[in-house]
């Protein structure tokens, strides 16, 4: 069971969700959010925010950028010192492009790991505390970039908008991609020298330079927390649709972790555990309706169900999937079906059990710390090596 500490924190969480979720409820029904903020928002203001971090502290390097004019939505990246020479791993303003690598005429290149932080749609941030905590962690384990999405929120913005920023940023990463290699293809200067920079008309440059110098979207790994599972999910399915289309960026996994699923058929779980801690069925319920519009309003909604038939594509095309769950969890069933009607297909799909775990204990903040949630980055790392360690050097276990 979990400690007597986690549980009077649960209740004072439950607490203040629930007035959160009062609060975005009463603002809806007495004006048009939408109307008042077309722009959007990724951040609440309660939410405790990690400022952003070019030196490499603790093994990585942090920025934010806004990839989109039209609406608020950003990215923080995570690029791990193993990018760079020893001697400037540490306490070094990294700006991309140089130093090289070990004295070559290259740069090391990393997996991309695109990663959608929870709370129900409704809340959280890709720049909070916690979120930032994770994603270091992650990008150190794994040795991947990590781009941490800061999806557009509900009710401000509800179904689809945070699914269509999960996929606007994939297409970002293939942008950025094409970029770079048209730089290196015809980037020189009248001296001679080549310059991997691609400048639009006004002289700036539309490259990202962490990406540019570092990034492998040939290895573009998803994972999702929670909600964000939701989303990882639905980008994962628009790329394998795609294709060859969406070249050089290839899925070449996804985690997914405690999935924000529900259904309009209860399952075992969603019975016992629906006033389970942190979050309880009566409180997602009512970020579900504060997230799909209310003409669309359904359980088995393709966000919310991903086991309804008309659901495409089929599944034994989605990439390789990892699945989290907890034990005190009501979610956790779904998840689990989800995850073995993936194998059905003979799609690499494992599923990992943690007992005695609650929803989120792996990236709450008030869990990071703890054994479980420290286990559950290894084991993510792990099977996430097997899909993006280069050929000649993969990792088994």
């Amino acid at each position: 069971m979990p400690t007597l500490a986690v549980k009077l924190y649960s209740i004072f969480f439950k607490l203040n969700k629930k007035h959160q979720l009062y609060n975005l409820r009463i603002q809806t029904e007495s004006s048009s959010l939408q109307d008042r903020n077309p722009f959007g928002t990724t951040c609440r203001p309660d939410e405790a925010v990690m400022a952003s971090n070019p030196t490499f502290i603790d093994g990585v390097a942090t920025k934010d950028i806004h990839i989109n004019p039209s609406s608020c939505l950003t990215l923080r990246i995570f690029l791990p010192n193993t990018v760079v020479e020893s001697s400037l791993a540490d306490a070094h303003v990294y700006k991309g492009y140089a130093p090289v690598t070990a004295g070559r005429n290259r740069h090391k290149k990393l997996p991309v790991m695109l990663q959608f932080h929870g709370g129900g749609f409704v809340s959280g941030s890709n720049d909070s505390v916690a979120n930032d905590a994770f994603c270091r962690r992650i990008a150190k384990l794994c040795d991947v970039i990590v781009v941490a999405v800061g999806y557009r929120l509900a009710p401000e913005s509800r179904y689809p908008s945070s699914f269509e920023d999960g996929l606007n940023v994939l297409n970002w990463i293939k942008k950025q991609a094409n970029l770079a290699q048209l730089g290196n293809r015809h980037g020189k200067r009248l001296d001679g020298i080549r310059e991997k920079h691609v400048f639009d008309e006004f002289g700036v440059s539309m490259l990202e330079p962490w990406l540019a110098a570092h990034g492998d979207p040939s290895r573009c790994v998803l994972l999702g927390v929670s909600s964000g599972a939701n989303i990882a999910d639905f980008v994962a399915r628009k790329a394998v649709e795609a294709g060859k289309l969406l070249d050089p960026v290839k899925v070449v996994a996804q985690v997914l972790m405690y999935p924000f699923f529900m259904g309009s058929v209860s399952t075992n779980s969603e019975i016992k555990l629906s006033n389970s801690y942190f979050y309880n069925k009566a409180m997602c319920l009512q970020a579900w309706k504060l997230f799909l519009p209310e003409k669309e309003f359904n359980l088995d909604h393709p966000a919310a169900n991903p086991l309804i038939p008309e659901r495409g594509p089929p599944l034994k095309h989605m990439p390789p999937t990892l699945t989290v769950v907890a034990e005190h969890d009501w979610m956790r069933d779904r998840a689990i079906a989800y995850s073995e009607e993936l194998r059905k297909v003979n799609v690499d799909a494992p599923l990992l059990d943690y007992k005695d775990a609650v929803h989120e204990f792996a990236t709450l903040d008030i869990l990071l710390q703890t054994p479980q949630a420290l286990a559950c980055a290894e084991d993510i790392s792990i099977w996430v090596k097997k899909f993006i360690s280069i050929r000649g050097h993969e990792f088994s276990y």
